[in-house]
């Protein structure tokens, strides 16, 4: 049984209306899962029930139960965004084969597909995190104490968009995992303030074997990058995108990691459009910039 996880509270509805919108547009039937991102999720969790079938993550229990175990293990100053450890809740759920996919991400095509690959490999990525380094998940000091290869940068992933099976880490490889990470803050890179990233990235890489692991962009001569940072892709004229770079192959996802998604970022007129696909009145720019609070501000000015 395939399905797609997301994680979300009621903060990110619009986000999650616009990869919901994306994923129904070329796919009905693919079981899709909301694990709440903390306790404000009523809202968005009856919304995305009535208009995309999505369910809400039947064990609540265990999502609180990692929870809690990750702020005891790592405490409350280890990272900037504890609660996305929740998201590893996809490893005991209902799917045998899963798809993790962030909310600051829509999709081009039946997305679920991807994991046809798991014929030959146990977890999969779609991404060029790898291609500029180790930035933003490891510090030179884990492989300067050989706990990774330079080989292993190759597998480096972006936590955004993952696929895995079903059982292959239990909870106790889970705190094994954060407790090696919490005694060995070193290893990582967190300058941009990322949370779950760089320890996924250490399970999936110290925990499975290069043959078990695969990014998909190394099929036949390279798939199409996904960042919206990047700037070469062009539209399609049906809602998707294509990358120049890449034999003008259309986008499989478009993830705005690390942009504020407001009108003027990159490819706006792409989030939009899956915004409001299924809207009668499409809002102008103008009331769609968000507000300033008066804290906001005053946070601001402070760091200035």
């Amino acid at each position: 049984m395939r399905g797609i996880y997301i994680t979300a509270n009621d903060r990110f509805l619009d986000l999650s209306i616009a990869l919901l919108n994306s994923i129904r547009h070329y796919d009905q039937e693919t079981p899709i899962t909301l694990i709440p991102y903390d306790e404000n999720v009523q809202e968005v969790a009856d919304y995305l029930s009535k208009h995309y079938q999505v369910k809400l993550y039947s064990d609540l229990d265990t999502i609180q139960r990692i929870s809690d175990q990750a702020l005891k293990i790592f405490g409350d100053s280890f990272f900037a965004r504890p609660n996305q450890f929740r998201k590893q809740v996809c490893w005991f759920g209902d799917y045998d084969e899963f798809l993790y996919i962030d909310t600051d991400i829509v999709v081009f095509d039946k997305i679920i597909d991807q994991l046809d690959a798991f014929d030959k490999h146990d977890f999969l990525c779609l991404d060029y995190q790898h291609s500029g380094g180790i930035k933003n998940v490891f510090s030179p000091t884990i492989f300067e104490e050989g706990v990774l290869s330079e080989e292993d940068v190759n597998g480096i992933f972006n936590g955004g968009w993952w696929a895995g099976k079903k059982g292959l880490f239990d909870e106790a490889d889970l705190y094994d995992v954060f407790a090696e990470c919490a005694a060995h803050p070193s290893y990582f890179d967190f300058s941009q303030k990322t949370s779950d990233q760089p320890i996924i990235n250490y399970m999936i890489l110290t925990r499975l074997k290069p043959e078990q692991r695969f990014n998909l962009v190394h099929q036949g001569d390279g798939l199409p990058g996904s960042w919206a940072g990047s700037s070469q892709f062009l539209p399609t004229g049906d809602g998707a995108l294509l990358d120049p770079n890449h034999g003008n192959k259309r986008l499989h996802y478009l993830h705005w990691a690390g942009i504020r998604i407001t009108p003027g970022c990159p490819y706006w007129d792409i989030w939009k459009h899956y915004r409001y696909l299924n809207s009668s009145v499409v809002p102008p720019d103008s009331e769609l910039v968000p507000k300033v609070s008066l804290a906001q501000r005053v946070r601001k000015w402070l760091k200035k």
